[in-house]
């Protein structure tokens, strides 16, 4: 008797710990977010992608030693690998081109709808089947993105297809999460973080501007709360299953409208209020569903941070 109920309590024990780490890594997510937008308006995105970069390796760089440089060189499907960097890349990059003009309330709408684009993308290129129901709810989402974009010549940005745009890209990343899934976080990581590297350091010249100290810190803090966060999802991933975790997930935007309130005074309008929440709604039905139809929900389906 009493081994069943230690037992027990070990599992909710290890289920909260879970739910605390998820909790705690998109609260990180949400605070490097706000620092980037912060940072952008007063650099160009290059040198904040390319400092945030040099600031992820302060992290890495010991999990790399732990496992060995050689092994980020043996790679599973190659031509994946690289479409995944080059997802990731633009992921993060237009996601802060996107907040150098929108709240980051806005932005972080536009990425909210990220799970909905991979289970619409999930059918057509890993063939996974989606019933009729969650094919109404991913349509029910999309028509809270065109609310929250507005398609009219008068009010559609550049800035919000730079959102749109940034949060299909991070969707398409996630796909290809699934099809890597022998590959380890660190690897994964470590060759996105090379890619922002190397796009961030071009988009820099001709385009620098010498930090402060201060400045030059809050850069390279952006790399570490990013790869902080990333550990702590991954970690949560593991001890919690994804159905329960994808939910908590949506604190990212309750994050941002406070972030964006508190810091910027941006107050998100109707529009991106009735968008949001049409979104989150669709995709929290996507992941019920999910949940009903395959009780083994791969960890990708839990959104992982955008940036």
């Amino acid at each position: 008797m009493t081994q069943p109920v230690a037992r027990s309590s070990t599992i909710k024990n290890v289920l909260l710990a879970g739910i605390l780490l998820m909790l705690a890594g998109d609260f990180l997510f949400a605070l490097n977010d706000a620092m980037g937008k912060w940072l952008v308006a007063s650099f160009s995105v290059g040198q904040v992608v390319l400092i945030r970069s040099i600031g992820a390796f302060i992290v890495l760089g010991p999990m790399i030693a732990n496992q060995g440089a050689g092994k980020l060189f043996q790679m599973e499907r190659p031509g994946l690998q690289i479409l995944r960097v080059v997802a990731t890349t633009l992921d993060t990059a237009l996601f802060y081109a996107a907040v150098v003009y929108l709240p980051l309330a806005d932005v972080m709408s536009f990425y909210m709808a990220g799970p909905i684009y991979v289970a619409a993308l999930s059918h057509f290129l890993l063939g996974e089947k989606v019933g009729w129901r969650r094919w109404v709810a991913i349509l029910i989402g999309f028509c809270g993105v065109v609310i929250m974009l507005k398609p009219s010549s008068a009010a559609f940005s550049l800035s919000s297809s730079f959102a749109l745009v940034g949060s299909l890209a991070f969707a398409f990343a996630i796909i290809l999460n699934r099809r890597l899934r022998g590959t380890s976080d660190t690897n994964l990581v470590t060759w996105q973080t090379i890619g922002t590297l190397a796009v961030g350091g071009a988009l820099t010249i001709g385009a620098w501007k010498t930090p402060s100290a201060l400045d030059f810190g809050a850069m390279l803090l952006l790399g570490i709360v990013s790869c902080g966060a990333h550990l702590m999802i991954t970690r949560a991933l593991k001890l919690a299953p994804a159905s329960t975790l994808a939910p908590l997930h949506y604190t990212l935007l309750l994050w941002a409208v406070v972030f964006g309130l508190v810091f910027f005074g941006d107050v998100p309008g109707p529009r991106i209020l009735i968008g949001s929440g049409i979104i989150v709604l669709a995709g929290m039905f996507i992941f019920h569903r999910q949940k009903v139809v395959d009780t083994t929900v791969p960890p990708e389906n839990v959104p992982k941070g955008v940036n």
